[in-house]
């Protein structure tokens, strides 16, 4: 899944300190982006359900405002 979204042009940082082994961050970095709240997501070593952990990165990244405003402009 992060090697999915890395391809779609998020970074996966590693962290050194605290719960989050990673932070997966926008390449936009676009405060206009719902107000820069998904720029960047924390990617937590334990979490209760792995995979609706998963799901849900994977949804906060695909709704990017300024990725899916590059796939429009493909067509």
């Amino acid at each position: 899944m992060l090697s999915e979204l890395e391809g779609l042009g998020w970074t996966v940082k590693v962290r050194k300190k605290g719960h989050a082994w990673g932070l997966l961050l926008c390449e936009y970095n676009d405060k206009e982006c719902r107000c820069g709240e998904f720029c960047q997501m924390s990617i937590w070593s334990t979490p209760k359900n792995p995979g609706n952990f998963a799901n849900n990165l994977r949804n906060k990244a695909l709704n990017c405002i300024k990725l899916n405003q590059e796939g429009s402009n493909d067509d």
